[in-house]
């Protein structure tokens, strides 16, 4: 009714189910309801698709309505590109996005904060096993190494599905609902360990701006552990056992390397 007569709306899909596209004649938007309150911050810096504008509803939700954008997801292979590094870089030094989430009192994803949740996750599980045990104790034994001072907005979801390239040749990273405040290794960790050779890291950092160090390693290498083990456990909750397997022998991978 907000959009007025002639409107098609239909939903485009997705985990939330609050995804929709809108459509009159050749024009198209892309709608969301309740989606991330730094989306304007987001549109403003190039990071996601033009917000056009934002509504609320008289039961209290808020619709945003962005410029359609036609395009292609990132195939995993594009992830090794220059302009992924770039545009994560940016999306880490932005400055103004970091100020938004202080503002609204985003907490820091910390080292202590993840482990006391997943001892919590694991005690609601009764997880006594010793492959969790194993990487538990290494997180704890590493937690005072990986801690550092720089902390950034990460997107804590760096699929190559969640990056989308215009037919102009834009590049973006949506879907922001899972980002918080933490160390860039968290996000830098994920991307490289799925879709990076080891041999190509160091020119990839190099294109985001850092000098690969043995902190750097470490740190990332910590937090590829920890959401291992949480993946798992959520697996297990949901009943997906096979998955859950699949991220085991990728857990025991991790916890045999050299750290």
């Amino acid at each position: 009714m907000f959009l007025g007569e002639g409107w098609q709306v239909k939903p485009a899909g997705g985990a939330t189910g609050e995804a929709y596209i809108a459509e009159q004649g050749e024009q198209r938007l892309f709608l969301k309801r309740n989606s991330s309150p730094f989306l304007a911050v987001l549109s403003a810096e190039g990071i996601v698709p033009k917000l056009l504008w934002t509504k609320r509803l008289e039961n209290g939700d808020v619709i945003t309505a962005q410029r359609w954008v036609y395009g292609r997801e990132l195939k995993a292979f594009e992830m090794k590109e220059p302009n992924v590094a770039h545009l994560l870089a940016k999306i880490h030094h932005s400055v103004e996005l970091l100020d938004m989430f202080k503002r609204m009192g985003n907490d820091m994803l910390t080292p202590q904060r993840i482990i006391d949740d997943l001892k919590a996750s694991m005690k609601r599980h009764e997880c006594d096993d010793l492959l969790f045990q194993k990487g538990l104790k290494f997180l704890q034994t590493q937690q005072e190494a990986v801690n550092q001072e720089q902390y950034v907005v990460c997107h804590c979801d760096i699929n190559h599905n969640n990056w989308m390239m215009s037919d102009a040749g834009e590049l973006y990273l949506i879907d922001w609902d899972g980002a918080t405040v933490a160390d860039p290794a968290l996000d830098l960790g994920l991307l490289l360990y799925s879709y990076v050779p080891r041999h190509e890291w160091k020119t990839w950092l190099a294109n985001y701006g850092l000098e690969m160090s043995d902190h750097l390693l470490l740190r990332m290498h910590w937090y590829v552990v920890s959401q291992t083990i949480s993946v798992m456990l959520s697996n297990m909750d949901r009943g997906k056992h096979a998955e859950a397997e699949t991220w085991q022998d990728f857990l025991k991978t991790l916890l045999d390397d050299s750290f």
